[in-house]
């Protein structure tokens, strides 16, 4: 089974087990636990998320029993995995897969990031500086400079799209990437670097150089954790679903100063947080 899972980042210390601390993973092992559906490594998670990221889809693939998948329809596993979570984990919608289907394969990812969360970002900018800056990370780069290095992987990846995330008034919230993968951090500096852009602390020739030459350790920062959104993944073997930036309306802006912005963030994390809930709900209805 496949299923589609959101939650608040703030509840969890990232998707993965870790020890001692709680994250999806943990959570969910404990919800099959109670139903009698878990065995060993019957759990994966598509994209891993670290502590503090907000997640509208991400998919777990569950190796069931075959009496479980004959006897529960994709309806009721949702019903039954929702009665054993908490409120800040919701699975959204299952779908039977072939026993051969691999959860982390998917077509593509897609992440917002609401820029205006970052200390210090301008309530007036150059737009079109803004989408030169975007289209600076499209295509294929070595991404060394602009990620955390992981010696297992390569930092080699190819991005689809860079663009603005914009309100119903036409207001740049921040930036929408799709990819087919991701590293670790990557979204989050690459909103840091098009935040400096923004300040012109940095060009966006600046931006080109240090993907051009990853050698050269280039560190244009690392943007905060709760202005990231994993929004959508599409997966051959699951429904499709809308992958776009939604276009919100009634977010505020930060009133500016050091500590206007610092306690602005509490309502733009509660605004972050009703747009998912509304968007499980409404999927969720659009499942049904």
């Amino acid at each position: 089974m496949m299923v589609a899972l959101g939650y608040h980042g703030e509840a969890f210390h990232g998707s993965q087990i870790q020890r001692d601390v709680r994250t999806v993973q943990s959570e969910m092992n404990t919800a099959l636990r109670r139903l009698g559906w878990w065995t060993e490594g019957c759990l994966e998670i598509s994209s891993r998320t670290d502590s503090g990221v907000s997640v509208r889809m991400n998919l777990a693939a569950i190796s069931l029993n075959q009496s479980v998948l004959t006897n529960v329809d994709e309806a009721t596993f949702v019903t039954a995995l929702n009665d054993h979570l908490s409120g800040d984990l919701v699975a959204w919608k299952a779908h039977k897969v072939p026993a051969e289907s691999i959860v982390r394969f998917a077509r593509s990812r897609t992440y917002l990031y609401r820029c205006e969360m970052i200390p210090k970002w301008p309530s007036e900018f150059d737009e079109s500086i803004f989408e030169q800056a975007c289209a600076a990370f499209i295509g294929g780069h070595d991404f060394s400079n602009y990620c955390r290095l992981d010696p297992d992987r390569s930092p080699i990846r190819t991005v689809d799209s860079v663009e603005p995330w914009r309100d119903s008034d036409g207001r740049i919230l921040g930036i929408s990437v799709t990819a087919e993968s991701f590293l670790w951090n990557q979204i989050r500096r690459i909103a840091s670097a098009i935040h400096r852009v923004v300040l012109e602390e940095i060009s966006v020739a600046d931006i080109e150089s240090a993907l051009a030459n990853p050698q050269q350790p280039i560190d244009h920062g690392r943007a905060p954790a709760d202005g990231l959104l994993l929004w959508s993944i599409n997966h051959p073997d699951f429904p499709h679903v809308d992958e776009g930036a939604p276009e919100v309306e009634g977010f505020s802006t930060s009133p500016g100063g050091r500590r206007g912005h610092k306690r602005w963030l509490n309502l733009a994390r509660m605004e972050n947080s009703t747009l998912l809930e509304r968007e499980w709900i409404r999927l969720k209805q659009v499942g049904e």
